[in-house]
């Protein structure tokens, strides 16, 4: 049981990059507008970078209006002949009053303060197009909300381990499509994807590891299940800050979560599935391996356990189940509070 919990926390800490990435991918650097000939006057002035931008970018605060030097710039030919080295802006002005010099929109684009890349700067997710960096979490979050739904289903109806196994595959397989988008729209769509099956695979495998151990463990386990994801978010860390290229940062996070598909082979499927599904004898090797692993032996009386309906009647859940009884609602608003 050791090594199916400790593989089992593998998958909650590969959940991490999904979960925060967009920190990651979506940083935002210092910038500026691309002005077309500012590059070609510095060179020719010798400017440093603090000249060129004292010189060439406007202040925030200016004009008597709230706007950012990020989002605005000078509108003006840097390529006019005759440029002062010391003053560019006295040939626009007639007065040296920069206030009176008219600003324009980033029509050429952005320089950015990085050496390295993000999905902000390759595809210029700044000023008017900032929301839609909100937009890429948001689409993953949409994803979180409609899999949890499908994929408790999915697991109820065709078993935790299958259940885990395909999403752990679709959730790669769409991480790796992001990492090689061509474009905005397709990387908000293949991020999506990959919400809509990654939060049911961490679910499916919390679900699997609570159901295998007995009812006095589970609390431990799954505490620990979640310590795993608090791990990832440490290793995220040290793995953004040595590749700071979003795409390569992308598939350095997803590539390994292929591996995870040997829980096939490495993982059993919930004892108690196996028994609402009325597939006692493939239950009963499993718990009976598990007894032996744990140095037990397992009562005879085990061989014919069932899980028997309340009543004898057809149970039929619901969503009304979730705060039916006092117990399970304060459960439900415990555990609203807590997401």
């Amino acid at each position: 049981m050791q090594k199916s919990f400790f593989v089992l926390c593998l998958l909650s800490a590969s959940f991490t990059p999904i979960y925060v990435g967009v920190v990651f991918l979506g940083f935002t650097p210092e910038h500026r507008c691309l002005s077309p000939g500012v590059a070609e006057l510095s060179s020719r002035c010798g400017w440093s970078l603090e000249e060129e931008l004292n010189y060439t970018v406007p202040e925030q605060g200016r004009h008597g209006e709230s706007f950012s030097s990020q989002c605005r710039r000078y509108d003006v030919d840097w390529n006019t002949t005759g440029l002062s080295c010391i003053n560019p802006l006295e040939n626009f002005t007639g007065y040296g009053n920069r206030s009176s010099i008219p600003l324009t929109p980033c029509q050429d684009g952005w320089v950015y303060d990085s050496s390295g890349s993000s999905i902000v700067t390759e595809f210029n997710l700044v000023c008017e197009d900032s929301w839609k960096v909100d937009l890429f979490q948001s689409c993953v979050n949409a994803g979180f909300f409609l899999g949890s739904v499908c994929v408790g289903y999915i697991a109820d109806r065709f078993g935790r381990k299958l259940c885990l196994i395909v999403t752990i595959l679709l959730s790669a397989t769409s991480g790796v499509l992001v990492a090689f988008a061509p474009s905005y729209l397709w990387m908000v769509i293949f991020r999506f994807l990959q919400g809509l099956v990654s939060k049911g695979s961490w679910t499916a495998g919390y679900i699997l590891i609570t159901e295998v151990v007995g009812p006095s463990h589970r609390k431990t386990v799954g505490i620990l299940y979640q310590v795993a994801f608090t791990v990832g978010l440490l290793l995220l860390d040290g793995v953004a800050y040595a590749i700071p290229h979003w795409r390569w940062l992308q598939l350095t996070v997803t590539l390994p979560c292929f591996l995870l598909l040997l829980y096939y082979w490495c993982l059993p499927e919930s004892p108690r599935w196996l028994i609402s599904q009325k597939q006692n004898d493939k239950a009963m090797k499993i718990v009976d391996y598990i007894a032996k692993k744990n140095g037990k032996k397992l009562p005879a009386h085990f061989q014919n356990i069932n899980l028997e309906e309340e009543d004898g009647e057809n149970l039929s859940p619901s969503f009304m189940d979730l705060v039916r009884t006092p117990q399970m609602r304060k459960h439900t608003f415990i555990l609203m509070y807590i997401w």
